[in-house]
C-alpha cells in the first residue's frame, strides 16, 4: 500500500506516518527498490498499534520503547509485558475519573433538566 492508501484507510495524515517512522514509533517501512514507501500488511499493523496507543494515551516514549523492545527479541517480553500492564493501570485510573466525571455531569444535567421542565430553580437546592 502507498502512504497515501495507509493514510485514508487509518485516517492519519501522511505526516503523521512519516514523523512515526522516524521516531521510532513504528519500524522502518519497506521500501520499493525506487525508495518509495510500499507498507506491507505488518507496516499496517504497527500503524493500527501505534495509532490504537496513541488513542490510548500512551507517550510518544512508551510507544517507541516497545517498538526498540520488540526488535531487540523475545528475551525482552517481560518488558513489553511490564510496559503494557502498566499503560492498562493508567487507563483503567483514567475510566475511574471519568466514571466520577459522568456521574456529576448526569446530577447537573438531571437538576437542570427539572428546572427547565419546572421553570423554577429549585433554590434552596443551588448549585454551582
Amino acid at each position: 500500500m502507498t502512504i497515501a492508501e495507509v493514510s485514508k484507510k487509518y485516517n492519519i495524515s501522511q505526516d503523521t506516518l512519516r514523523y512515526y517512522e522516524r521516531v521510532g514509533m513504528i519500524p522502518p517501512v519497506t521500501q520499493t527498490a525506487g525508495g518509495i514507501r510500499d507498507y506491507t500488511q505488518q507496516d499496517c499493523q504497527w500503524v493500527e498499534l501505534a495509532k490504537c496507543m496513541r488513542g490510548a494515551g500512551l507517550p510518544v516514549e512508551a510507544m517507541i520503547e516497545y517498538v526498540k523492545l520488540y526488535q531487540e527479541g523475545n528475551h525482552t517480553l517481560p518488558d513489553r509485558l511490564k510496559l503494557l500492564t502498566d499503560q492498562r493501570e493508567r487507563l483503567l485510573k483514567q475510566k475511574e475519573s471519568i466514571e466520577a466525571m459522568l456521574e456529576r455531569l448526569n446530577y447537573k444535567i438531571s437538576w437542570y433538566e427539572k428546572a427547565v421542565k419546572t421553570g423554577m430553580l429549585p433554590w434552596e437546592d443551588v448549585e454551582v
